[in-house]
């Protein structure tokens, strides 16, 4: 068995990666990242100069007039920022100086809100990231070519940007050099899990209908294993039957639970069983892993107490008991809908959970905190068992990625399909949109749809059908009125009337495809116009299908001249630690301005469609 513990790491392996070329590579990526960005945000106002044909220079100037960016842009749809990464120059005293993501930070920290006491978490957090792309930038091994026939693991991994719209995306605060070679999902080579013992004073095992707790342990490990985890247990004089297995992230047990639960340890409430026998690969979202030793066992979801994108990574024991009960209820509404079943949309059911109570902390803290979130776990359903002969799974986060190359990969893949780029959108659209469009409407329904929580479907590199996953903590129903079961209700929130249709704006619109729209710009020379009428059509034409729902299309309006703007950013900067509450996330959301909406242009009178 694996033990990731004893990997050992030299100085100067861990910063390999951090040479002078690469490191002014990464600097001008994040820079370019954060200009378009902050001024997305109008947290900076950049000044148009003059016009160069489809470009416009464009300057920005800090408070004390000494240093000035210029670059050449042009504004797209959604007021997105497509810079020429090439083009941004720095002048400090009419000299031209390297760019520096962290030095640019610090010049425009009153612009952008910083004090004291939030700017340094954020600035480790840029440092994070920037370490983290230069390790990808100085060891990707596939291309953009490569991946329209790479495994969906290969894929996986080989994913450079992540949540496009926050600019501190990819920092994991917890991790050394050490565990990032071991834990990060672009670095991390298979590694074995920790499985533990909750005592049933502390553990609770929730699951959908009918599975059992036997039934998961035979599927997830093998009769040899279990008796083995017996015997730990019976060498300690403890009887199996009072507990429950499950396993863990290792670097929870080695960095939180010895420390924290060091009394649940000496007192048997909780106890190391060792490593599985089964190796799994971290995912995008760092504290969920897929079995490769066997591809059809479940997906594992770890509590992982470090800092990553306005978040500790934890997993409440509390919506544990509930997260079976909700995919379940979620999956039959999917499964039940003739809509959803013809578009083939399904969900990644998480279908068992283990949540365990620390009692010390839950008498020494009332309020919600991270050290009630240490230590839960969740299996969710293998993709590998939704797919049929001569078909493939990729994350819809690779529609966005751009190698370390600068090719994107969605040209290859629209070329090495029998589709010509029209065709290949009005696929994906049908795949994506449509269904997500049809919860909302018919079913007051809305999930976390940005490109790491989707799995498409892919048939000769045409995309035909999408998964949703990440459903107990993403899905929400924004109807205060509907009757849900007891146990479901907490997928309740509360929803301003205005704010409703936000939910596909922002989620779909402002944070997907205002970034797909850009690449189809600048990789694929395919007029934004021309998408946004894509989008359009692919809108018109579920309206049709349902002409019953016209008086919510007209509510909730997706063709409405204007769109109120969310900013990420502004959320993250101003609490870096938890951006929302999950029971009510429109309480501290961030809005500025106004973005013009590109598929006001395709209005269509509804009494007329």
């Amino acid at each position: 068995m694996n033990s990731t513990e004893n990997n050992q790491l030299s100085p100067e392996s861990a910063i390999a990666h951090l040479e002078p070329q690469i490191w002014k590579k990464v600097n001008r990526l994040q820079v370019r990242k954060m200009l378009c960005e902050f001024s997305h945000e109008l947290l900076l106002v950049p000044k148009l100069k003059r016009i160069h044909g489809k470009w416009g220079l464009y300057t920005l100037a800090t408070a004390d007039g000494e240093t000035e960016y210029q670059f050449l842009a042009q504004v797209l749809g959604l007021d997105h920022w497509h810079i020429d990464t090439d083009s941004i120059t720095k002048i400090i005293d009419t000299k031209i100086v390297e760019l520096d993501a962290i030095a640019f930070i610090i010049e425009f920290k009153k612009d952008l809100g910083f004090t004291d006491v939030n700017l340094p978490t954020y600035l480790e957090e840029i440092i994070s990231c920037l370490y983290g792309s230069a390790y990808m930038h100085a060891n990707a091994k596939l291309t953009a070519k490569d991946l329209t026939a790479a495994s969906y693991a290969d894929t996986e991994h080989a994913m450079i940007a992540g949540h496009p719209c926050f600019i501190a995306n990819s920092a994991r605060i917890g991790f050394d050099a050490i565990d990032y070679q071991n834990y990060s999902p672009e670095a991390a080579a298979p590694l074995s899990l920790i499985w533990v013992a909750g005592h049933l004073d502390c553990t609770e095992f929730t699951s959908i209908s009918p599975l059992t707790y036997q039934q998961l342990l035979k599927q997830e490990l093998d009769e040899e294993t279990i008796q083995l985890f017996n015997k730990e247990l019976l060498k300690k004089n403890l009887n199996p039957t009072s507990y429950l297995f499950f396993p863990i992230h290792p670097w929870q047990w080695f960095n939180k639970l010895i420390h924290l639960f060091a009394p649940d340890i000496a007192a048997s409430k909780l106890v190391c069983l060792g490593y599985s026998k089964d190796h799994y690969l971290p995912q995008q979202s760092v504290r969920t892993f897929f079995n490769v030793s066997n591809t059809s066992r479940f997906y594992v979801k770890s509590a992982l107490s470090i800092l990553n994108m306005g978040f500790m990574r934890g997993l409440s024991p509390y919506f544990m008991r509930t997260t079976p009960a909700i995919n379940e209820w979620v999956s039959e509404i999917v499964n039940n809908d003739a809509y959803l079943q013809q578009k083939g949309f399904t969900v990644l059911k998480e279908i068992s959970t283990v949540g365990y109570t620390n009692h010390h902390i839950e008498k020494a803290i009332k309020a919600d905190s991270p050290y009630k979130k240490m230590l839960s776990t969740l299996w969710r359903e293998s993709p590998m068992d939704k797919i049929a002969p001569g078909e493939r799974l990729m994350t819809m986060a690779a529609l966005l990625h751009v190698d370390a190359h600068g090719n994107a990969l969605l040209p290859e893949l629209i070329k090495s399909s029998p589709l010509d780029t029209r065709q290949w959108l009005e696929s994906y659209l049908q795949c994506y949109l449509s269904p997500l469009l049809h919860c909302f409407y018919f079913h007051d329904m809305r999930f976390m749809p940005h490109g790491e929580n989707l799995i498409l479907v892919f048939k000769d590199n045409v995309p035909v059908r999408s998964i949703m996953k990440d459903i107990g903590e993403e899905v929400a129903v924004v109807n205060q009125q509907k009757e849900l079961p007891e146990i479901v209700k907490r997928i309740i929130i509360p929803v301003p009337e205005d704010l409703k249709i936000l939910s596909i704006f922002t989620q779909i619109f402002d944070s997907f495809f205002r970034f797909l729209n850009h690449i189809l710009v600048e990789h694929v020379a395919f007029p934004e116009e021309q998408f946004w009428s894509l989008v359009a059509d692919c809108i018109t034409e579920y309206q049709c299908e349902y002409p019953e729902l016209e008086e919510k299309f007209r509510k909730y309006d997706l063709f409405a001249s204007e769109i109120i703007k969310t900013c990420s950013n502004r959320l993250q900067m101003q609490n870096s630690q938890k951006m929302l509450d999950g029971a009510n996330p429109f309480k501290n959301q961030k809005f500025a301005g106004i973005l013009k909406n590109p598929l006001a242009a395709y209005q269509i009178n509804l009494t007329q469609k």
